[in-house]
Formats: structure tokens, sequence, C-alpha cells
């Protein structure tokens, strides 16, 4: 299991082009993805969970990944987040 943390920078947070992209982008993996916010998941491979999550710009979460290929998703995940969900 990999526990990575992220803050947000994206202006607007994860609306929902982003929200999307992040969603497309975990669902091309095997393994469990989460977002962390505070006390609460969500599931990183649903765009209704990650839209409930009202992360916005300054936010501090956690990504959770567990699985076969968690090492490749965390590394895509965080280059996505980085470059402010541009791909």
């Amino acid at each position: 299991m990999i526990i990575r943390q992220v803050k947000i920078m994206n202006e607007a947070g994860l609306h929902a082009r982003p929200a999307a992209t992040l969603v497309n982008l975990a669902s091309k993996f095997k393994s469990s993805i989460f977002v962390e916010k505070g006390d609460c998941n969500f599931n990183g491979k649903s765009l209704i969970s990650i839209l409930s999550s009202r992360i916005i710009k300054g936010d501090i979460i956690n990504l959770i990944i567990e699985g076969e290929d968690e090492e490749i998703a965390e590394k895509a995940l965080i280059s996505l987040i980085k470059t402010n969900f541009c791909e």
C-alpha cells in the first residue's frame, strides 16, 4: 500500500473537469485508489465520490493506492496533480 500526501494547487480545486480527468486516469489501473481528505475517504474511480469531496485549492489530501500496479498508478496520479490536471 502506498499513501502519498499532496497539496492541490489547481485554481478551482477538483471541480468537474479535473475530477473527471483524475477518475479517468485512476480507472486505468487495477489497484484500488482512494482520496483521503480529513477523516473521509473517497473512491478515486468514482466521479460522484470525488465531486462530493469538495476539494479546493490548498487542500492537502492523501492518495491511498493498493494493488499490483500501485507504483505506476502513484507516479501517474502525482504527475497529473502536479501539472494541475493537464494531460
